[in-house]
């Protein structure tokens, strides 16, 4: 007799709860790496800040989605196309991050260049 699944994964795991965990685990791993860059000179301390949070996002999302994914193939049932749902929604939270992160560095370097010229403005109308 074949099994109604495809993979003996054993009991449905927290989805929620293995967002949390792999969000901790990414945000470990992101900020030693980005503190030591930051240390070593490499990125400044609001690059390493926004880095962090963003892979621990991503990671958080990844964990979910594969947790999700692996249920979807094991007793509690959904079948493959279900399980490759959740990781396309995965795939689709990694993505949305990735974009927002480059929106908010865009819209980061456009405020800084405004601050540079308006200090720069200042400096040749005082002397």
């Amino acid at each position: 007799m074949a099994d109604k699944y495809l993979i003996n994964t054993g009991e449905p795991r927290s989805i929620t709860g293995h967002v949390v965990s792999g969000a901790l685990a990414s945000g470990i791993i992101s900020s030693t790496v980005n503190y030591k860059k930051y240390q070593n000179g490499d990125i400044n301390y609001v690059d390493a800040i926004q880095n962090t949070t963003k892979i621990t996002m991503q990671g958080g999302i990844a964990t979910g989605a594969a947790i999700s994914a692996t249920n979807h193939l094991g007793p509690a049932g959904g079948g493959l196309f279900k399980a490759l749902t959740a990781i396309s929604i995965g795939m689709a939270g990694i993505y949305a991050v990735e974009v927002a992160d480059q929106l908010l560095s865009h819209k980061l370097s456009e405020k800084a260049e405004e601050v540079d010229h308006n200090d720069e403005s200042i400096i040749v109308s005082g002397e």
